[in-house]
């Protein structure tokens, strides 16, 4: 386990997405069309250390490597105990 001493940690996430078609008109389409984040860290530790500590933070996150390298979404709605059929 790599270990760094953090006496203050911030992060800013910024997303962009844009939103396209009718909701009423049964074509809305969202997509997200980016992703921006700012981690601040105050530490003693070298920045080596802490650089190694963050690349892992960031290899091991589900959202950020699902975001990175996009996965197959399988997606299923039960209606009264139902399968619901949606085109």
């Amino acid at each position: 386990m790599l270990k760094v001493t953090v006496t203050a940690m911030r992060m800013r996430v910024r997303a962009r997405y844009r939103v396209t078609g009718s909701v009423l008109g049964d074509s809305v389409m969202a997509s997200m069309v980016g992703a921006e984040t700012t981690l601040e860290i105050d530490s003693p530790d070298p920045p080596a250390r802490v650089a190694k500590v963050v690349r892992n933070a960031e290899h091991g996150c589900f959202v950020m490597q699902a975001l990175l390298q996009p996965v197959p979404v399988m997606s299923q709605t039960v209606l009264n105990g139902m399968s619901l059929v949606m085109d």
